[in-house]
């Protein structure tokens, strides 16, 4: 058997999906995750073939469980199922490892095809995104245009987007407040983004947070 696990915040999500995987032959659910470090957590215990990875996850962002999982676990493949089909994010799945991308908007028969394609050394991409996506990405990361953040800065900028302080981030990650301070500086540098509103609107198009947990008046807390 094919084992996957799930990771989305949603139960009713995760229970739809599950429902769907059980249909497929060959496969089977071993374990689901509602929030991003107990996803890591599950990867690690449970070892699955498959991740099916949500990219707006409480705690921890799906983009950095993707990442860490790649790195840490090169054999697991991990299909991205999101909300989120413009070309940012299929550019950022991909830079970080995705074997596969789907709209959550994509037929239930296209995840069959999805999870096929991937148990066989394939990348799987929804018809719904645009082969220019595939194009863009190359082209860019050749030329190195994309930026590229550090783990602790990709951890800083999501807790500025949520809204949490300087003196939080700092107890959260173990920091001091003026290097909480120094992370943020050097991201709107490398970033040129030159306000907190910006980190906050440049992370949620990059999927670190979600619209929907985003409020206008969280832009000035984190200052």
């Amino acid at each position: 058997m094919i084992r996957l696990l799930l990771a989305d915040d949603h139960s009713l999500v995760r229970a739809g999906i599950r429902a769907l995987v059980e249909k497929i032959e060959g496969f089977e659910v071993a374990a689901e995750a509602g929030d991003g470090l107990q996803a890591l957590e599950l990867i690690e215990e449970h070892q699955p073939d498959v991740v099916l990875l949500d990219l707006t996850l409480p705690k921890l962002s799906g983009l950095e469980v993707l990442k860490q999982t790649t790195a840490q676990f090169p054999s697991v493949r991990v299909i991205v199922l999101t909300v989120h089909g413009t070309q940012e994010y299929v550019v950022h799945a991909l830079r970080s490892g995705a074997a596969g991308f789907l709209p959550k908007s994509a037929a239930s028969t296209e995840l069959e095809n999805a999870l096929q394609a991937v148990v066989r050394g394939e990348d799987y991409l929804s018809p719904e995104i645009s082969s220019q996506s595939i194009f863009r990405y190359l082209r860019d990361a050749a030329s190195g245009s994309l930026p590229q953040l550090t783990t602790r800065q990709r951890e800083v900028l999501q807790m500025i987007a949520e809204g949490v302080c300087t003196k939080m981030i700092a107890q959260r990650l173990n920091l001091s407040a003026k290097t909480v301070e120094t992370h943020r500086a050097q991201l709107m540098e490398r970033l040129n983004i030159h306000d907190v509103a910006g980190l906050v609107r440049y992370a949620i198009k990059m999927g670190l947070v979600s619209l929907e947990e985003e409020q206008p008046s969280r832009a000035g807390r984190g200052a």
